[in-house]
């Protein structure tokens, strides 16, 4: 489950890069600022409960009896 965090967060930075840089014309600083503050704040909360809430503790299965061949 950590890996899937860390792709979330990667996946998120992403985002919030792509969305800086097509705000650049539109939008002021200040408001362009907020809104990747916003994207980053949802990936740390998002990485942060999927590490949080991660089952990798998992019982382990043991593998089937096999038969034996003749």
């Amino acid at each position: 489950m950590t890996t899937t965090a860390i792709i979330f967060v990667i996946f998120i930075l992403a985002v919030a890069a792509a969305t800086f840089f097509v705000l650049k014309r539109a939008l002021k600083m200040a408001i362009r600022a907020a809104i990747v503050a916003l994207i980053l704040l949802i990936a740390i909360v998002g990485s942060a409960s999927l590490w949080w809430f991660s089952t990798d503790n998992a019982p382990v299965k043991n593998p089937p009896a096999s038969k034996k061949s003749r």
